[in-house]
């Protein structure tokens, strides 16, 4: 029972850390794209003029795969998620060797 209380408190341990870095994540996108629109204002780029604007999609996208990997695949693909496919599978081989052990005691039985 303690170890299993021990693996909750981890798992909740990580997973605020995870959405700390998520947070802060938002804030350095903000601050940095305000910061590259201001930097390009007064830098009054002519090569291309709306570099900032790529980084920002760029950096916007990085910032969304975050999010989906802390909220949506995480949540779902988590500890238990992964016990139960474990479960499944271990059932599913040994379902398999124990039709196998008939078969080869059928086989024998004939012979």
């Amino acid at each position: 029972m303690e170890k299993e209380l021990h693996e909750q408190y981890e798992y909740a341990r990580r997973r605020i850390k995870q959405k700390k870095r998520l947070y802060f994540h938002f804030v350095v996108f903000v601050l940095g794209s305000l910061l590259l629109f201001v930097a390009h204002n007064f830098l009054d780029s002519t090569v291309v003029s709306d570099w900032y604007l790529w980084i920002i999609i760029i950096w916007l996208f990085l910032f969304i795969m975050h999010f989906i990997k802390i909220f949506i695949t995480d949540r779902f693909m988590n500890k238990d998620w992964e016990r139960e496919q474990i479960d499944r599978l271990v059932a599913l081989q040994k379902k398999k060797v124990d039709q196998l052990e008939t078969q080869v005691s059928n086989d024998e039985l004939k012979h």
